[in-house]
C-alpha cells in the first residue's frame, strides 16, 4: 500500500508528461478511480488515507489541502527529485486508469462520480463523511 499524496505526485507527473493538464478537482476524481482498481482488481487498496464525499465529489483531504493552492488551474510537475517506487504490475495500473480518466475533463469525472452509489450514499451538505473502501468495492465490483 502507498500513501495517497505519492500516488497523487505519480498521477501529476504522468499528466504533466502526456500534456494533459491536472487540476486539484480532477486528481481527486482520479485518485479515487484509482483506489476502486485496487480494490476490485487486487482486493486491497492502494492507499491508506480516506476518501471523504464532497460536494463535489470524493475527496482525498491531505491531498486536497496539498494542492488547493492551484484552484482549478493546472498543477505544475516540480518535483524533480520524484523516484517512482510502485511495483511494476502496480505502475501498469495506475497508468491504465490516468490514461483512462485524464481523457475526461474535471466535471465530466465529478459528473460521474455524483451518480455512483458510494458517493451518494456517504454525502451529507456540509459534512466530509467517509466513503467506505467496502462501498467502493461493492459498487465496482458489481460495475
Amino acid at each position: 500500500m502507498y500513501s495517497a499524496l505519492s500516488v497523487a505526485k505519480y498521477i501529476i507527473m504522468r499528466c504533466n508528461q502526456q500534456n494533459r493538464p491536472i487540476s486539484n478537482l480532477k486528481l481527486q476524481k482520479i485518485l479515487y478511480f484509482v483506489q476502486a482498481e485496487f480494490l476490485v482488481s487486487k482486493n486491497e487498496p492502494c492507499f491508506y488515507e480516506n476518501i471523504e464525499a464532497w460536494d463535489f465529489g470524493p475527496v482525498i483531504p491531505i491531498v486536497y489541502h496539498k494542492y488547493r493552492v492551484y484552484g482549478s488551474a493546472s498543477i505544475p510537475h516540480f518535483d524533480s527529485n520524484y523516484i517512482c517506487n510502485f511495483d511494476e504490475s502496480d505502475k501498469q495500473m495506475l497508468d491504465g486508469i490516468i490514461d483512462e480518466c485524464a481523457r475526461y475533463s474535471a466535471s465530466t469525472l465529478v459528473e460521474f462520480t455524483h451518480r455512483q452509489t458510494p458517493w451518494k450514499e456517504a454525502y451529507q451538505p456540509y459534512y466530509r463523511a467517509p466513503i467506505s473502501n467496502d462501498s467502493i468495492k461493492r459498487f465496482f465490483a458489481e460495475a
